[in-house]
């Protein structure tokens, strides 16, 4: 596969998952006494693309103080693609990763076992578009072949999603070129001047080119329908996640993590457009308060409502990712191993989210 990048770091974000049961699914996780002291209170958290919507809930935590008050010191460092802020936590530079859920099912088909311990969103938020300047006559994903396709960064969750839509029409990555282009300002800049012939990203970016009529969306899970008609099911998205060891060796500071996730996902519930606008960093916003509220609306219902990570979401992962990724046996992967709902189930009773 030909892959290129633009921006500086592009990141990943996602992967599949299949079989579980629910007692399963909960895991060895530490018994925990009720709001006990974090064992590590300052924690690296790696995210890739933090402006954008997927990471919202995480962007909430952060500025309304709600791991301050849960007593940790998180440290945030933003790269421009999940994929990015993987390898910081392999790499140990990072201790937990915001990122997509699906990257817990690939990890652990390489044998690097990792655990998910609070949802952000229940959707992946990705919409895949064509240009309306390069591509003015598109027809059918076959003209796509030999393009160029924009990716947050090469082997990211919207790297992931293109490989499942173009292989649903028989085309395989290698039959195009995948280019990192990052998930803000990098990403519109590559569309319009004409970097790149299609892509595959997140909002705000992909309504704002979507509304100025820059883009053609020929796949989109933005939305709870649209995810279904993608994948053949909800599909878990953005959550937290770290090597199952440190969510074994610090059940209270994922607690911590995953009550501060879980107290802005219910903030979420009823926060107003000037609530958003007020709480995000204007440089967020990309120039136009219009359209990110805009892009606001239009995936507000793929955010996750508890951080409950459901198992038909794990199998649906686990079934996407290995239709189209030879690498990924969905026989060999224990489901159970790569999420737990123990912090969030006492996150949610906590907050009545």
């Amino acid at each position: 596969m030909n892959t290129t990048r633009i921006t500086a770091p592009t990141l990943t974000r996602r992967r599949f998952a299949g079989g579980i049961t629910l007692a399963a699914a909960t895991l060895a996780v530490p018994a925990l006494r009720a709001q006990a002291k974090p064992e590590k209170t300052k924690v690296a958290l790696a995210v890739g693309g933090k402006a954008g919507f997927y990471y919202l809930p995480l962007t909430i935590a952060e500025q309304l103080g709600y791991f301050k008050a849960e007593g940790l010191d998180v440290e945030i460092s933003d790269f421009a693609g999940g994929s990015r802020a993987l390898q910081a936590v392999v790499g140990g530079s990072a201790d937990v990763c915001s990122g997509a859920y699906e990257h817990t099912i690939n990890l652990q088909s390489k044998n690097q076992m990792f655990q998910a311990f609070v949802l952000q969103g229940r959707a992946p938020q990705i919409a895949f578009g064509v240009s309306t300047k390069s591509m003015p006559n598109y027809k059918t994903l076959a003209d796509l072949k030999g393009k160029k396709i924009g990716v947050s960064a090469p082997g990211s969750s919207t790297n992931m999603m293109a490989n499942l839509v173009l292989s649903r029409a028989g085309l395989k990555a290698a039959d195009v070129s995948f280019i990192g282009v990052g998930t803000s300002a990098g990403a519109l800049t590559a569309m319009r001047s004409g970097q790149i012939d299609a892509m595959s990203n997140i909002d705000p970016v992909m309504t704002m080119l979507e509304q100025k009529g820059e883009v053609k969306i020929i796949s989109d899970t933005r939305t709870l329908k649209g995810t279904v008609e993608v994948f053949g099911g909800l599909m878990p998205a953005g959550c937290l996640y770290a090597p199952m060891d440190f969510v074994q060796k610090n059940p209270n500071t994922c607690q911590a993590m995953a009550n501060a996730m879980v107290h802005a996902l219910k903030w979420l519930q009823t926060a107003g457009p000037g609530d958003i606008i007020k709480t995000v960093p204007e440089s967020y916003l990309l120039g136009d308060r219009a359209l990110y509220l805009a892009s606001f609306n239009k995936v507000r219902e793929s955010i996750s409502l508890d951080g409950i990570i459901p198992d038909e979401g794990a199998r649906t992962a686990l079934k996407a990712l290995s239709s189209f990724d030879p690498s990924i046996k969905a026989d060999k992967i224990d489901l159970a191993k790569t999420y737990t709902n123990e912090f969030s189930r006492r996150a949610k009773e906590r907050f009545k989210a």
